[in-house]
């Protein structure tokens, strides 16, 4: 008999807060402004899901180009400038995470300014503090198992008792890697028809492209 859930641990981009579009963009515009031409789609295809420092070394390799070392910092100021006007939650996130009575926690890619500026722009901040997780905390970011082995320990719970809900390829393999149960969420704006098959295929469990569908398929 499996054991029961006691945490759930959210991805914050393109799960909690619809910022995929919004950062593949400026992305793809500063890569090109840089001799490494991008477009939004080439962003969602190759980065989703993995650290900026991650990203700067396969445009490094990739591109045979050498990316500033403030880059990282550029792309938050732009990224700043963007989510303060257009950036919104994912519809019914609140609600769904409110309705569910667990811990939330948060175990992202971002950073720690990032994570915490997501949440407070959108008005989720409450909903997951004091568990807020970024990859810049440990070792090894998505796709290996560190951020959410991280989380649990943090938070006290066995990985077993853990429920992740991620939207990108690297987080469902870092989920599962964890030992983890894993949804998959392609209810973002940038997931194509085709994305749920992927997130199933890579491990997902389950998928949903809505959050009000999440309560009925919690594990009983």
């Amino acid at each position: 008999m499996a054991e029961p859930i006691e945490v759930i641990l959210w991805d914050c981009d393109g799960v909690l807060v619809d910022s995929e579009p919004l950062a593949a963009r400026v992305l793809a515009e500063m890569l090109t402004e840089r001799g490494a031409p991008h477009t939004p789609e080439d962003c969602y295809a190759r980065y989703t899901g993995i650290s900026m420092t991650s990203v700067m070394a396969k445009v490094n390799a990739d591109c045979g180009i050498i990316l500033p070392e403030d880059f990282e910092a550029r792309i938050r100021a732009r990224d700043d400038q963007v989510f303060r006007h257009e950036l919104k939650a994912i519809e019914g996130v609140a609600e769904t995470v409110a309705a569910l009575p667990l811990r939330h926690g948060v175990a992202s890619s971002g950073s720690p300014e990032k994570i915490a500026r997501s949440l407070s722009l959108t008005g989720l901040t409450d909903l997951f503090t004091p568990y807020l997780y970024s990859a810049a905390m440990v070792e090894n970011g998505k796709p290996a198992p560190d951020l959410f082995l991280y989380a649990a320990r943090r938070m006290n719970v066995d990985p077993t008792r853990c429920l992740v809900i991620e939207d990108s390829l690297s987080g469902i393999r870092a989920g599962r890697a964890a030992g983890m149960r894993v949804f998959g969420f392609c209810g973002g704006g940038h997931c194509d028809a085709d994305y749920g098959r992927k997130l199933r295929n890579t491990g997902a469990q389950r998928v949903f492209d809505h959050m009000s569908q999440l309560p009925a398929l919690m594990p009983k």
